[in-house]
């Protein structure tokens, strides 16, 4: 199977993206291609609403998001990584995502597999409900089929990351893909 992992932490070596690491070493482990992008230093503009795309592509802005697009329609699974900020997904990951519409149609009829990996400082149980519930929109409106998430409660600082229960329940979803 071929695994997009969209980074999407402004900070390269942070919580969220020792998951994706995790994720990416069980995948390739289990024999699955995995290509991460990281969409928070990559060249990405905001949607501008213009629909001149007209939901299909392409875009009318000159950037990124068409090679990402490409990278993204070929294969069979998105995974979508990001720290929790103030309750939602960082900025730079939402900014990938809003220009899904430019191919909205194209990812709805793949019927991609899906998952979410995600740190936060927060260990409130109500932490990740907000993020949560955005995923599980975009599973349902894109037709993905979502396959887990890792919620990495209390995760502040990669030292508290690495030291948690969470890299290893990443690379345990990666390896038991199908």
């Amino acid at each position: 199977m071929k695994i997009v992992v969209l980074e999407g932490s402004p900070n390269k070596n942070g919580s969220s993206n020792l998951l994706a690491d995790c994720f990416r070493q069980g995948a390739e482990e289990a024999g699955h291609s995995v290509e991460i992008v990281d969409t928070a230093h990559a060249d990405i503009h905001p949607c501008t609403g213009c629909i001149h795309c007209g939901y299909e592509g392409p875009c009318v802005q000159k950037d990124d998001v068409e090679a990402v697009r490409k990278t993204i329609l070929a294969a069979d699974m998105l995974v979508f990584v990001t720290p929790l900020y103030y309750y939602g997904m960082s900025a730079q990951l939402k900014t990938m995502i809003d220009r899904f519409c430019a191919f909205n149609s194209s990812l709805q009829r793949k019927h991609m597999k899906s998952a979410l990996l995600t740190a936060a400082w927060n260990s409130d149980d109500w932490t990740f409900e907000a993020l949560e519930a955005h995923y599980k929109t975009l599973v349902r409106y894109l037709n993905l089929e979502d396959i887990g998430m890792v919620l990495g409660y209390g995760c502040g600082t990669p030292s508290m990351t690495q030291h948690s229960q969470y890299p290893q329940q990443a690379y345990s979803l990666g390896n038991r893909l199908k």
